[in-house]
């Protein structure tokens, strides 16, 4: 792992201004104390009580003045003199912390990482990237123009506020590998997570880690070699990505497949309609349940099902029209973006007793 130093999920950046308003605080309650014992002290009437000589304090500390209700001589208007001068000292360094938190772009990022963690605790079934390098931000754009709500983790504060505030991403500021990043991060609620830092290393890390904490999460790592990729399929990925192997891969199959290639590409570019290929969980409380394929709207609605995996393992590729939807099938969508993620709304109305069925067809991979 990196020596770079792990930065607390929790940590204040304006921790150093809140000591100075609570040593502002400490000093107003001292001031008033003091200002009560001495007129008390200095009272010339005897049956004044200890509340006529705190309003005192308060009415002279406040400099409203509605009379003096404690008769005081000349040694208790010296004392007076003394008093409002320390206490106006007091009042107005006080109100000068004070501003300074309220205002500091410190307090500013403070209240905007409280935000952010109050919305991903209210996250379910979303994704986590851990690392925002150029394939992390990638991701994250995918994601983003899906729809989908995705939490960023990185060691690099400065980066991901000047990045992830402008785009209204949620982030979290920590070391991926960290129980208590990951924790924060909303892992125990996560659909899925990818790891593409920079070393092997880190990645084997990330993902033995969240392993540990979540047994039913899908992680997808990124290696570099075979020998890494080994290391984090033991350490529980349940998918390993090389980007060079990917790359070559996509590369061999423009020059053999280019038309199938751009008929399948999923991002979108020039304005044209994306095209997208999803597994789709049905649930118990699916509308779809019950239904043969040729009774459902799915092809007026723009998708495809090219494959159904059942609960029990079967697979239907392609399957016919009057294949019956089961609960804890999962069908392979194909069609544009919109209708495809209407369709996951619709049909994934989540019951968890199929999640592992879910898990496992999504390694199901579709060739040219």
């Amino acid at each position: 792992m990196s020596n770079r130093p792990r930065l607390s999920p929790r940590s204040n950046p304006s921790a150093s201004v809140q000591r100075q308003i609570r040593v502002t605080a400490l000093l107003l309650v001292l001031i008033i104390m003091a200002g009560t014992l001495g007129f008390k002290f200095f009272a010339i009437n005897d049956d004044a009580t200890w509340v006529d000589c705190l309003f005192m304090t308060v009415t002279t500390l406040t400099t409203v003045g509605y009379g003096e209700i404690v008769e005081l001589g000349q040694g208790g208007r010296l004392f007076v003199i003394v008093f409002l001068i320390a206490g106006f000292a007091v009042f107005s360094y006080g109100i000068v912390e004070i501003g300074q938190w309220l205002f500091s772009a410190e307090t500013r990022h403070y209240l905007e990482k409280r935000r952010m963690e109050r919305e991903i605790q209210q996250l379910k079934d979303h994704f986590i990237v851990c690392g925002f390098g150029r394939m992390g931000w990638t991701i994250c754009e995918l994601l983003r123009e899906r729809e989908r709500q995705f939490v960023v983790i990185d060691r690099d504060e400065t980066l991901l506020r000047n990045t992830c505030l402008t785009q209204h991403w949620l982030y979290v500021v920590g070391d991926a590998s960290d129980d208590r990043v990951l924790a924060q991060a909303g892992i125990a609620r996560a659909k899925a997570l990818a790891t593409v830092l920079p070393t092997d290393a880190d990645n084997v890390f990330v993902t033995l880690t969240a392993r540990l904490l979540s047994g039913k999460l899908d992680i997808i790592a990124r290696a570099s070699d075979e020998s890494a990729s080994l290391k984090l399929e033991r350490a529980g990925a349940s998918r390993v990505v090389s980007p060079y192997s990917t790359g070559a891969q996509k590369i061999a199959r423009f020059m053999l497949n280019p038309n199938i290639e751009d008929f399948l590409e999923i991002a979108d570019h020039k304005g044209r309609q994306d095209l997208e290929l999803a597994d789709v969980q049905i649930s118990a409380r699916s509308p779809y349940v019950g239904k043969s394929l040729m009774e459902t709207d799915l092809r007026d609605t723009g998708v495809m099902i090219v494959g159904i995996r059942r609960r029990s393992g079967e697979r239907l590729m392609p399957p016919p029209g009057n294949a019956v939807i089961e609960a804890g099938d999962c069908l392979y969508a194909f069609g544009s973006a919109q209708a495809v993620n209407r369709m996951i709304g619709e049909a994934s109305q989540v019951v968890e007793d199929f999640s592992d069925s879910a898990r496992g067809s999504q390694s199901v991979e579709f060739r040219n």
